[in-house]
C-alpha cells in the first residue's frame, strides 16, 4: 500500500468536495469508509469515472488525505488521475461532483466518459 501526502502527485480534492464527502460519510454513520475514485472501461469515449464509498484495502491502492477525508485510487486507475481535481458544484443549473482531468484528451458530448 502506498500512502501519498503530496496532493500534487495524485488526485486533488477541493474544499467544497471534501466538505460534501464528509457530510455524506456522516449521513452513512460509518467511519471505515473512504471515497474510492476509479477509472473503468465504458462510455462513448472509452473510459468512465466511478466514485463510491469503499471500506476495502486493495493491493497497490494510493491513498490521499484531505483534512480527514481519505480518497483512494487503485493501482490501474491512478495513472489516469494524476493531477485530476475533484470538485463539488451546487448551483441552480448543476449539482454534483465534477472531475477536471488534465490527462483526458477528449470526452463524449454527454460528458460521462473520456479518453
Amino acid at each position: 500500500m502506498t500512502v501519498q501526502s503530496e496532493v500534487t502527485e495524485g488526485i486533488i480534492l477541493t474544499d467544497e468536495a471534501s466538505a460534501k464527502v464528509r457530510a455524506l460519510l456522516e449521513q452513512e454513520g460509518r467511519d471505515d469508509l473512504r471515497l474510492r475514485v476509479a477509472v473503468q472501461p465504458g462510455g462513448c469515449s472509452g473510459l468512465r469515472y466511478q466514485l463510491y464509498f469503499d471500506e476495502r484495502d486493495l493491493d497497490g491502492d494510493v491513498i490521499s488525505d484531505f483534512g480527514g477525508v481519505e480518497v483512494v485510487t487503485d493501482r490501474m486507475s491512478s495513472p489516469y488521475l494524476v493531477g485530476a481535481t475533484i470538485d463539488f458544484v451546487d448551483t441552480i443549473e448543476k449539482q454534483g461532483f465534477t472531475i477536471d482531468n488534465p490527462n483526458a484528451t477528449g470526452s463524449c458530448a454527454c460528458g460521462d466518459s473520456f479518453n
